[in-house]
């Protein structure tokens, strides 16, 4: 049952969500319109940048309008740490439940994991060209190791005698999966979510800085060679607000994985 302190909650850290980008608001303001401390060719005004908002928004820029190179780049971001979560969630799940399976796998992965992710675009592009499926696939690579490490990591964190005591009740097979080895790992898991989720974003805006016909990466190229800093800044905002919902959408579904955590 929630109590009324625990409902207000959200709206208490909405609130401060909101007087701190009030906050940030006003000095950028003072910084660069009243006194003149940052000048509008280094950094634009908050005017400059809504008015390169309202370009994007209704004119278009770049092969689109903002909400067309939202969708573009949520949709890729959103099938690549797909598939990238439930791969890794399982093979990292799979490597903590059995040395055997951590023998076999654990030194291919120990190869591939210090591959940084924008090692892989040239080779993407080689075997996929510059299409949406490249890109995929480089996001695919910076999601899959922390979901792996963290997968691994929350199995073996669990106490072993959660283990004893499943053994002495008999509980085996896919019951051992459901009942002990997930729901024990579950915390970890969603924090390499969180972190296979923020290389998502950062990984996607760099493949798209090569060969996008539109999305929020390709925003930030081309106003970085139109020397359009207005734009820019509109394109840095849009991907943080998306991975700011995404990873909002992402803690909800946590919450209702583990309310336990929540309460």
């Amino acid at each position: 049952m929630n109590t009324p302190a625990a409902t207000s909650r959200p709206f208490a850290k909405f609130g401060y969500t909101l007087a701190a980008l009030a906050v940030v608001l006003l000095v950028w303001q003072a910084l660069t319109t009243w006194t003149g401390l940052i000048a509008a060719t280094t950094f634009p005004t908050p005017l400059e940048v809504s008015v390169a908002m309202q370009q994007v928004g209704i004119e278009g820029y770049s092969n689109g309008r903002w909400h067309e190179h939202v969708l573009r780049s949520v949709l890729l971001v959103t099938m690549g740490f797909v598939v990238a979560s439930a791969i890794g969630v399982a093979l990292g799940l799979a490597m903590g439940a059995s040395r055997t399976i951590e023998a076999l796998v654990n030194p291919i992965f120990l190869l591939l994991r210090p591959i940084p992710p924008l090692a892989w675009i040239p080779l993407a592009i080689v075997w996929l060209g510059l299409g949406d499926a490249a890109k995929i696939m480089v996001i695919f690579f910076a999601a899959f190791v922390p979901s792996v490490i963290n997968s691994f990591t929350g199995v073996r964190q669990i106490d072993k005698p959660i283990f004893e005591a499943s053994a002495m009740l008999g509980v085996a097979g896919w019951r051992h999966w459901r009942e002990v080895l997930i729901p024990g790992a579950l915390p970890s898991i969603f924090t390499g979510l969180r972190l296979s989720l923020q290389a998502s974003w950062t990984t996607l805006v760099a493949a798209e800085l090569v060969g996008a016909i539109a999305g929020l990466g390709q925003i930030l190229n081309q106003a970085a060679q139109d020397i359009y800093p207005a734009m820019i800044v509109v394109g840095m905002a849009s991907v943080a607000l998306c991975g700011w919902l995404m990873t909002l959408g992402l803690g909800w579904v946590e919450a209702r994985v583990m309310p336990w955590k929540a309460a």
